[in-house]
């Protein structure tokens, strides 16, 4: 039995002479003379030109956090400079997709016999990393041909990673991308970064600090981000957490976006909003992060759209074959000429300069055209509300309330409702953006709306009464507000009851074209209505009156002639009655001609007035007059009286 130990000492002793010996001629040997082979190994497993052009050394160092007897035994610490990394032949970012100046590394020797290299700690000085990718099949971190990562036998994993000086560049030419980003390691491991370049052909720069980089493969973790990003003339500000970076699963961070338009997050993100004046927006993004089906909500978010505030809760799903964007907004106080942009109203001039306007000069209907190529991006689902719409004139639009939906590029409001003037403005409008160019149709209803509301008391003058009742109807093709109108066919219906006009409730209202006929008619004093008839029909963008008649205790006024929406022009004529010898104004008609933006109204001194006055215009049209008939309610004020002059017009 002795002898048998002595031989098993002896064979120990000789293991432990061996083992000593192999480590000292591992670290004695001049591994520079092993790099050839070494490159040619690492080129032919990747598919790609990898060589170590520097030095190539190793030494043994203490184990690192290792308990019990293998703490005894040291780790092969590797050291390798000017290390290189080639791209695949079809890249267009240069011949190298890594390059390293200084590479140290240690590798756990016990990991080996479970085919694992376990690197700890892991340090790179000054490397440079692309990242490219061309379509959904050519990326250059994948290994083979074919596009798919090479499965191995072997894992590797990392611990204590820590990058000096690294630059990370990123390459997407169908988009338009090119992003650099510089990091450094602090002490505790997290990482300052640096970003600079373009991103969807927008400059891109900002600056940020992360968790570890060691982090992003760890699962179970809260990886903390903080970054503040500029892209074009958006502003993003992100302060939280990404859960399980590596496979990200949560993401929950403080979110602050501040921008010229939302219209402008549609290329950075793929959402599709619609143009507006400028705005910043701050709230709480909470979701799954599941690679292709995302689910986020814009939480609680709050800011401002123009003058106007909002606020409200957005989720976005990444569904098939479309996105979908769904929620509640609300505005408490919303401007009426914020809303103006959604229809390109205020649309920024080409230059970009805050608060040009790109409407050409002497145009007054929107020509700035819609995004339709972009309705077919996401589907839309979000209901939203003025609680209270703030306007400079005098016109008491009062609240707004809509469903918008966007489902498979068309285009729907519906209802659409706008509290007016103590009554409401309800209807329906549908864009098709898949045709070319988009169809629209519109259906609009007005009801009770309040003179006195309509035109309130300016000065001294007194306040109407009455109420106005209409209804709209059209049908048009165009890639714009103008084109649209331009192109519209359908009818129009209206009836005022009893009530009291002047210049000064007109001027209030922006009405210059009948505040102008107004007194040339009448002159500068308050008159009262007693109704007002009109029956409109449209074709290919020219409106005209079938049935349009004001009268008043003093006079009738009958309207002939034409608009044109697509030349944005008037012919009309006003065709007086008077009821009194004393009105000599009325003795000739009144002509309005001229554009939208820069009216003529004159005496139409070569024209006799009709004596026949309105009702032999009524009486010609019995059809119309039908049609006017419905929008009349007996039991509003005044109503009768517009009710009377339409049957006397039937008979």
């Amino acid at each position: 039995m002795k002898r048998v130990l002595r031989i098993a000492g002896y064979f120990f002793l000789a293991l432990l002479a061996l083992l000593v010996l192999s480590l000292v001629l591992l670290g004695t040997t001049d591994w520079n003379r092993a790099r050839p082979w070494i490159n040619s190994r690492v080129s032919e497993s990747l598919g790609r030109e990898f060589s170590i052009d520097g030095e190539l050394m190793m030494s043994w160092q203490p184990a690192p956090e290792m308990q019990g007897w293998r703490r005894y035994l040291p780790w092969p610490h590797w050291h390798a400079t000017h290390v290189r990394l080639g791209n695949p032949d079809w890249a267009d970012s240069g011949p190298l997709m890594a390059q390293v100046p200084a590479l140290d590394f240690s590798v756990n020797p016990w990991r080996l016999l479970a085919r694992e290299i376990h690197v700890d700690p892991l340090r790179l000085a000054g490397p440079v990393l692309v990242f490219e990718k061309q379509g959904e099949r050519r990326k250059n971190w994948w290994f083979d041909s074919a596009g798919r990562s090479r499965r191995s036998d072997w894992r590797v994993e990392f611990d204590n990673l820590a990058v000096v000086s690294g630059t990370l560049r990123y390459v997407e030419p169908d988009k338009r991308t090119d992003l650099q980003l510089r990091l450094d390691t602090a002490h505790d491991g997290s990482v300052r970064w640096q970003a600079g370049g373009r991103y969807n052909a927008e400059p891109l720069n900002g600056h940020g600090t992360a968790g570890s980089l060691l982090a992003l493969r760890s699962a179970g973790v809260r990886y903390p981000l903080d970054a503040q990003i500029a892209i074009g003339t958006t502003r993003i500000s992100a302060q939280g957490s990404v859960t399980d970076p590596a496979d990200p699963s949560a993401l929950d961070i403080r979110l602050t976006l501040t921008g010229a338009s939302m219209a402008d997050l549609f290329p950075i993100s793929g959402l599709l909003l619609p143009d507006t004046p400028k705005f910043d927006t701050s709230g709480r993004v909470v979701g799954r992060l599941t690679p292709g089906r995302l689910d986020l909500r814009y939480e609680d978010f709050r800011g401002r759209v123009g003058g106007s505030d909002i606020a409200g809760t957005l989720r976005y799903r990444q569904l098939a074959p479309r996105s979908t964007l769904q929620g509640q907004v609300v505005s408490k106080r919303l401007r009426l000429v914020d809303l103006g942009r959604l229809i390109g109203a205020g649309q920024r001039s080409r230059s970009g300069k805050p608060g040009e306007i790109a409407q050409p000069r002497g145009r007054v209907l929107p020509v700035s055209p819609f995004k339709t190529e972009r309705w077919d991006k996401m589907d839309v689902d979000v209901h939203f509300a003025g609680r209270q719409i703030l306007r400079r004139a005098a016109l008491p639009i009062e609240n707004l309330d809509t469903h918008i939906r966007m489902q498979n590029g068309e285009l729907t409001l519906d209802p659409l409702a706008f509290g007016i003037a103590g009554g409401q403005l309800t209807g329906v409008i549908r864009i098709n953006g898949r045709a070319d160019p988009a169809h629209g149709a519109m259906t609009l209803h007005a009801r009770r709306l309040a003179l006195v509301r309509l035109f309130p008391k300016i000065g001294n003058a007194p306040a109407s009464i009455g109420s106005l009742n209409g209804q709209l109807q059209l049908s048009a093709r165009g890639n714009s507000v103008a084109a649209l109108l331009g192109s519209a066919s359908g009818e129009l219906r209206a009836v005022v009851g009893q009530g009291t006009v002047s210049q000064f409730m007109l001027e209030a209202a922006g009405l210059n074209i009948a505040n102008a006929a107004l007194v040339r008619l009448f002159g500068d004093r308050q008159v009262p209505l007693n109704c007002l008839v009109a029956d409109l029909q449209l074709k290919d963008g020219i409106a005209r009156p079938r049935v349009f008649v004001l009268d008043s205790p003093e006079a009738s006024v009958t309207v002939t002639g034409a608009i044109n929406l697509q030349g944005e022009r008037y012919d009309l004529t006003l065709l007086p009655e008077s009821k009194g010898v004393r009105m000599l104004s009325l003795r000739s008609p009144l002509y309005v001609r001229g554009s939208f933006g820069d009216p003529e109204v004159g005496v139409d001194r070569r024209s006799v007035a009709l004596k026949a006055g309105a009702a032999v215009v009524l009486g010609a049209a019995a059809a119309p007059v039908a049609g006017l008939l419905a929008l009349i309610n007996p039991g509003e004020p005044g109503q009768h009286v517009c009710a009377d002059l339409l049957q006397q017009g039937r008979r």
